[in-house]
């Protein structure tokens, strides 16, 4: 946060967490930078959440080629997501740039705030420019009347791994101080890119940055990571939840199996499996009853 209280700041080396995405949806580099893009604003805009208990669930539902871009974050930074096509095979763009306002398109972004005792806050605004940095600032401009500067950037090396990632997402507060603020709109114009900077140095270099000429404290510092909270309990929970003559044709198959869309991870259930679940589906209702 600046000295003044003028503005908090959330800055992130998604690296780890944009290669982890690509190597559970084999993304091809343009869906690599955009759901790279998605994952790590989640994150930051997760980790702004004041309640431990929160979800933020941000997406992209846009016409582009990419399809819909579905991203959770929660309040530690930690974040999963997924793109309708991973193999989105775009043209790079004229100036030899990935070409991601082509791959997200037009459509609606929404942001859900899900703290789990009362109704989600949901936000909506339109896509503009379909580059997601510049839809997140416009989105808290628009829906929660918060200045807002957000820069992201996604480095795809030539064998189509993540060399770098990260952003930076800069919001002023109530009673900002005029001088501060034109700093910061200052330096965001003067910054090179987050990826070219983070080539040369660490994000807490590149946070420096955008902060050049304002006196600032780093109040927390954590790790964060591509994680997903399915389970076999989950799987089980939503197996039951089906009626008589859905769970019926689950027997149809030697073997029912469901997959994660955000991991990628298969649970199996036999036929032994479901007989189980079977009696204790029937359990449930009885007590019910």
């Amino acid at each position: 946060m600046t000295t003044d209280g003028s503005a908090r700041i959330a800055a992130i080396d998604g690296k780890d967490i944009v290669e982890r995405s690509r190597q559970i949806h084999q993304t091809l580099p343009t869906a690599t930078a955009g759901l790279g893009r998605a994952l790590m604003a989640s994150s930051m805009m997760g980790a702004l959440m004041n309640d431990e208990n929160a979800t933020l669930t941000l997406r992209f539902s846009g016409d582009g080629e990419g399809g819909q871009i579905l991203c959770v974050g929660d309040y530690n930074g930690n974040v999963r997501g997924l793109i309708g096509n991973p193999f989105a095979d775009i043209p790079l763009r004229a100036d030899g740039k990935l070409d991601v306002t082509r791959l997200v398109g037009k459509g609606t972004m929404s942001v859900i705030r899900d703290t789990g005792a009362s109704q989600p806050y949901v936000g909506l605004c339109q896509i503009n420019s379909g580059e997601i940095a510049e839809d997140i600032a416009q989105y808290f401009v628009e829906s929660e009347q918060i200045p807002t500067l957000c820069a992201l950037g996604v480095l795809v090396d030539r064998d189509m791994t993540v060399k770098c990632a990260g952003g930076v997402l800069i919001q002023l507060l109530p009673f900002f101080d005029d001088c501060t603020a034109s700093q910061l709109e200052k330096n965001a114009g003067n910054v090179p890119s987050v990826t070219k900077m983070l080539q040369e140095g660490t994000i807490e270099d590149v946070m420096a940055r955008f902060l050049e000429g304002v006196s600032y404290d780093v109040f927390d510092e954590t790790e964060v990571s591509y994680k997903c909270f399915c389970s076999r309990e989950r799987c089980e929970r939503s197996l039951m939840a089906l009626g008589e003559d859905d769970y019926k044709s689950l027997y149809e198959d030697d073997k029912t199996v469901m997959t994660c869309s955000f991991c990628d991870r298969k649970y199996v259930f036999s036929h032994s499996d479901l007989d189980k679940l079977d009696e204790e589906r029937k359990r449930k209702s009885r007590e019910k009853k």
